[in-house]
């Protein structure tokens, strides 16, 4: 785990493609070939810092965010907790998916497949918790759950985009804005 740990600071600053088998064994004081045992290739080492890193946003953003009732509060806790793993000062380059996914768009194989199916699989989480939110009536009746869903991670990769790229002082007041705007026009009218 140390080393998945190690890993994935590094990629989230340098990328998937910065991992080097032989660089990290030296910053972790390992031999190469111990730590090549562990994962055999750079393509393994970058599918399993992809699969600890979407096991810890599960843990520290998804499963918290479950548990809160349905509809606005449900939303409210994964924007609220999407941001803070997103912000989170461990990693130094922001977001390993939002990282992976512009380095990864064009380059076929299994770990940009992993990643579309992790990314999917949130866009699913996103969805269904607006469905719910439907079903309860705490949600407009005729919300489009899928449209809300791609907004929410175009805003959150938006976010990503200002904090640091553009070193947007305000990038997270205008993330909670952007969320606010849209949870009310998910509200029924009254």
């Amino acid at each position: 785990m140390r080393i998945l740990r190690h890993a994935a600071k590094v990629a989230s600053r340098d990328g998937l493609e910065g991992l080097s088998i032989g660089e990290l064994a030296s910053q972790l004081e390992m031999s190469k070939s111990g730590l090549f045992a562990h994962f055999g290739s750079k393509e393994d080492l970058q599918l399993e810092v992809l699969r600890a890193a979407s096991a810890d946003f599960v843990e520290k953003v998804i499963a918290p965010a479950l548990r809160q009732p349905r509809g606005p509060a449900r939303l409210r806790s994964l924007f609220e907790l999407w941001l803070k793993w997103a912000a989170n000062p461990d990693a130094e380059g922001g977001c390993i998916f939002a990282g992976a996914a512009f380095e990864l768009d064009d380059r076929p194989g299994p770990v940009r497949d992993y990643l579309v199916e992790e990314e999917k699989r949130l866009l699913g989480v996103l969805a269904r918790s607006a469905r719910l939110g439907v079903e309860s009536g705490l949600l407009r009746a005729d919300l489009d759950c899928d449209l809300l869903a791609f907004q929410l991670h175009g805003l959150m990769l938006g976010f990503h985009h200002a904090r640091r790229l553009m070193r947007q002082r305000n990038a997270e007041a205008m993330a909670r804005l952007s969320f606010e705007q849209l949870l009310a026009q998910a509200l029924p009218a009254h």
